[in-house]
């Protein structure tokens, strides 16, 4: 599947949000959780790919069946407060 630009550079800023469940990508850009790792791996530099791996591993808000019911945003409030 050949990605614009900046459909990969939102890709990756999802996978780096913590917030974001892997979900939310797969519906948007059509990419499951191995996907998006593949994606990862090959747009990141291997030291940003290790540092990401650990960070997204187990978490359970990058995934919906293990997230708690109350986390109900992608984001957090204070985010995109207008100034």
């Amino acid at each position: 599947m050949a990605l614009s630009e900046e459909n990969k550079s939102r890709i990756i800023e999802m996978a780096w949000e913590d917030r974001t469940p892997f979900e939310a990508i797969e519906s948007q850009f059509g990419f499951n959780e191995s996907g998006v790792i593949r994606l990862m791996r090959s747009c990141l530099t291997p030291r940003s790919f290790k540092l990401w791996r650990s960070r997204v591993y187990g978490r359970s808000t990058k995934h919906l069946k293990l997230r708690n019911p109350e986390v109900s945003r992608a984001y957090c409030p204070t985010q995109y407060k207008h100034k």
